[in-house]
């Protein structure tokens, strides 16, 4: 795609669109499908459209700053790249390209387990800060073992995600047949011999695609039928006491992401955790959790302003990032944007998203009469929604 045409998608939602375009079905329904009926993947947009905003332009916003710090790392606007399993099956080296892209644009970038490139790979780009994410593995061994890698690569951050101890139940997936590797059989290669673009430039990768921070020895885990699944890695079983382990493996920022409830916030200050992701994993776990930004004031309230806590899950415009912003979240994240982004462009497309994201995001707080992101302020808003008692 042209610079030129790329500067004409001005939305997330077009861009989406794009990325459909562009992708075989399996493949889009992988980024853009979630749980079940999906029900919870609705809400975490549509609950933002029970938050109205009281903009206070007299106040006078001639000139705004959206930086904010957050672990000593000064990121230019309060909106980062979480983690997303399979960057690489969208545009060929997906995880630098987005990487590249956010350290570009002075944000975080956080890399999936499930990566396509190595967590090593994706360090060598020299993209900063970033984040590594892990899982609680039946193994603890190896939960030790990415830890251990990713100190050792210069992560600026450790993010423990919590709720995937099961693999919830993505029908979209199960529909289309999706498999790591992909199945190559007449009737998959069909379905990819309609979108060229994306088969040409990924005719090199997609024999042996898989997930990088798995491999042993230059050979990867299979994930065939006989073979062992990485669902069958995940422990039910994890508990608080995990978190505790971790946090003495780990002497950097220790994240946990997934908490929607207010008890699991307090308990996480109280095992050592630096910050908190409220989080319902895209709604691809559990259909019928509340939504991050329902979850958000609870959550915040509960904190009391010891860690920061960040949100994640629906947000789709530089408003929603205020309205998060303004009920109590340091800084959003944001994830299928992402991948819509890396499939239409590749890095240019990421850039271009989170340029729309700051956009949108400086124009709502000129609206709001902000000049400073700190300034945003619960008397901007007409209620608070989902307040607790």
């Amino acid at each position: 795609m042209s610079p030129e045409a790329l500067r004409r998608i001005n939305s997330i939602a077009q861009m989406r669109t794009r990325a459909r375009s562009a992708l075989p079905g399996a493949v889009f329904d992988l980024a853009d499908g979630a749980a079940e009926d999906e029900w919870t993947l609705r809400r975490n947009e549509s609950a933002f459209d029970d938050i109205a905003l009281l903009p206070k332009p007299l106040d006078g916003a001639a000139n705004r700053d959206l930086s904010m710090t957050l672990f000593g790392h000064k990121l230019s606007m309060p909106l980062m790249i979480g983690p997303t399993g399979l960057a690489g099956l969208f545009w060929p080296g997906g995880e630098q390209c987005s990487a590249r892209a956010a350290a570009a644009a002075g944000t975080a970038y956080c890399l999936s387990h499930g990566s396509v490139c190595t967590l090593e790979d994706l360090a060598k780009t020299g993209a900063a800060p970033r984040f590594m994410q892990v899982f609680i593995y039946k193994d603890r061994g190896f939960t030790r073992e990415l830890t251990e890698r990713a100190a050792a690569s210069g992560y600026d951050g450790l993010v423990l995600t919590i709720d995937n101890q099961l693999t919830g139940n993505r029908e979209r997936d199960i529909r289309n047949g999706f498999t790591i590797p992909p199945r190559l059989g007449p009737v998959e290669v069909a379905g990819m011999a309609i979108k060229p673009g994306w088969l040409w430039r990924m005719r090199r990768e997609l024999p042996t695609i898989g997930f990088g921070n798995y491999e042993r020895e230059g050979k990867a885990i299979e994930l065939g039928a006989q073979g062992l699944r990485i669902a069958d890695m995940l422990d039910p079983a994890m508990a608080w006491k995990d978190v505790e382990d971790l946090r003495k493996i780990w002497k950097g920022p220790l994240i946990l992401k997934g908490v929607l409830h207010p008890d699991e916030a307090r308990r996480a200050i109280d095992h050592g955790v630096d910050s908190v992701i409220v989080s319902n994993h895209g709604g691809r776990q559990l259909d019928g959790a509340a939504s991050g930004i329902e979850a958000l004031p609870g959550v915040v309230s509960a904190v009391e302003g010891r860690i920061p806590v960040l949100v994640d899950g629906g947000i789709r415009r530089g408003v929603d990032v205020v309205r998060a912003l303004i009920l109590g979240a340091t800084a959003c994240l944001v994830a299928r944007p992402q991948l819509f982004g890396l499939a239409v462009a590749g890095e240019a497309g990421v850039a271009r998203v989170l340029e729309i994201y700051r956009s949108e995001i400086d124009r709502v707080m000129g609206f709001c009469g902000v000049t400073r992101v700190d300034d945003l302020g619960p008397d901007l808003l007409l209620r608070m929604p989902w307040r607790q008692n």
